[in-house]
């Protein structure tokens, strides 16, 4: 498919022009796309005419790129949620930029690169929350949780009765551990659950599942931020509102998306693959 037709797609199919977003903490050069530079959204690298074939992530980290570089595949678009790689290990900004000498090569093998991050957050067939929910198996039945004028999270049933079981559940489906942090009884309330993927451990997101008189919630990251307001918040609400939370990483919660993302491209008659990352525990 000719890139500018495919570029095209996304744009309308996603609403791109309906949102904002912001990357400006990214640091832009002459590889960026003047369009990316204005709206911090859609196409980052414009690198290809033609688009034989597109693989999806969830960041374009190292070794994701390592890989499609490696492959030494011609005219193909990275699509990501996020427009940077991620390491939470590092200080501050657990986001960084990709090298200049990545940005070459990409540009050398004919890569192209697209990202949406708010467009697919929002609640919606391909988004990160609803795509998490259905791996877990859970009825979605609401939404909550708003920023940036969209709702980000799901309401959800399930028949479990434990925050036991569905921490098993939970393992399961990301395959790897999780982290529990159990500040009331083990009885999931009326079979309610909250599920909000990414980075959802904020004030403002938990104070609303009290509000709604929900005590269990399942994000991607439950780490401790000292002096970050909006996470210590967290802890507090959570520890007062006796919320069981379980966190599975930024990574693990939001891959589904982009899993899911395969089957849009495949709709549209463009071959599509989903490139496994890498989830980092730090993140718990």
């Amino acid at each position: 498919m000719k890139a500018k037709k495919l570029y095209a797609m996304l744009d309308r199919d996603f609403r791109v022009s309906d949102f904002k977003d912001d990357w400006s903490f990214m640091r832009f050069n002459d590889y960026i796309t003047p369009s990316f530079k204005r709206r911090h959204m859609g196409l980052v690298l414009d690198n290809a005419g033609e688009i034989k074939k597109v693989y999806t992530a969830v960041f374009p980290d190292l070794d994701i790129l390592d890989k499609l570089l490696a492959a030494k595949e011609t005219d193909i678009l990275l699509f990501a949620h996020h427009a940077m790689g991620y390491d939470p290990s590092i200080s501050g900004l657990p986001f960084y930029n990709i090298p200049e000498e990545y940005l070459q090569k990409l540009k050398q093998q004919r890569i192209s690169f697209y990202m949406l991050h708010n467009p697919l957050d929002k609640n919606g067939e391909f988004s990160t929350s609803v795509n998490l929910a259905k791996n877990l198996g859970l009825e979605i039945n609401g939404e909550f949780c708003e920023y940036d004028g969209m709702k980000v999270g799901v309401l959800c049933k399930t028949e479990l009765k434990s925050i036991l079981e569905l921490v098993e559940r939970v393992k399961s489906t990301v395959g790897h551990e999780v982290r529990l942090l159990a500040n009331g009884g083990h009885e999931i309330h009326e079979g309610r659950v909250a599920v909000a993927a990414g980075g959802g451990n904020r004030g403002f997101v938990v104070k609303e599942i009290s509000d709604l008189g929900i005590n269990t919630y399942i994000t991607g990251c439950t780490n401790e931020v000292p002096s970050f307001e909006p996470v210590e918040e967290f802890h507090k609400i959570i520890r007062e509102s006796r919320i069981n939370v379980i966190g599975a990483t930024h990574y693990s919660t939001e891959k589904f998306a982009c899993i899911a993302m395969t089957g849009y491209f495949r709709q549209i008659g463009v071959p599509a693959t989903f490139l496994e990352g890498r989830y980092c525990l730090e993140d718990l």
